[in-house]
This record gives C-alpha cells, sequence and structure tokens, in this order.
C-alpha cells in the first residue's frame, strides 16, 4: 500500500458524507473502494489503484452489492475475474424484474 497519498488527495465529493480525519487507509479499504468505484472520477481510480494495487480493489469489489455494469465491466476486463465472481452480479441476475422485456 502506498502511504503517501493521504485521502485530501481523491476528490472532495467522494468523502462529503464522511468526517476524512477519522478515515484509515487499512481499516477502511472497502468503504474508500466502494466510493471511488461508485463515484470517483479517472484520477481517483488512479490513485485508487497507487494506494491499494488491483488485487486488492478486486478482492473487496468482489464483495459489493451495488457496483454499476460499466464499473463491472471494467473491473472484470482488467483483472480478468470473471463477472459471475462479483456479488453485484449475481445479484442483479437473480432479481426478479417486474415486467419482461
Amino acid at each position: 500500500m502506498n502511504k503517501t497519498i493521504d485521502i485530501k488527495s481523491f476528490s472532495s465529493h467522494l468523502f462529503w458524507d464522511t468526517d476524512i480525519s477519522q478515515i484509515d487507509f487499512d481499516k477502511h479499504q472497502k468503504f474508500i473502494i466502494k466510493k471511488v468505484l461508485q463515484y470517483g472520477f479517472y484520477n481517483d481510480w488512479k490513485l485508487l489503484l497507487k494506494t491499494y494495487g488491483l488485487k486488492t480493489i478486486i478482492k473487496h469489489a468482489i464483495t459489493i452489492k451495488d457496483i454499476d455494469k460499466k464499473t463491472l465491466a471494467f473491473l472484470s476486463v482488467i483483472s480478468e475475474t470473471p463477472k459471475k465472481e462479483f456479488l453485484c452480479y449475481t445479484i442483479e441476475q437473480s432479481t426478479q424484474k417486474h415486467w419482461n422485456f
């Protein structure tokens, strides 16, 4: 993990609902990864990758229930991890749709 990056390096809108002085890069890995994957810009992604590395990002991403389809596709391709291993894909596939279009 890269210790030279601090939470203020990320876009300020990511952690608007959190006291950033309380965020710990080790304890809150999944929280930080989820925020960046859901709401971050490309520069936030690059910082996340420098901070945790792809292996750690994917380890946490596969447990997140609400990753959008584009982000899922991106993560699946760059990590060579099948979509079916991500919880967000499994939940999406098992959710019954009201209308069958």
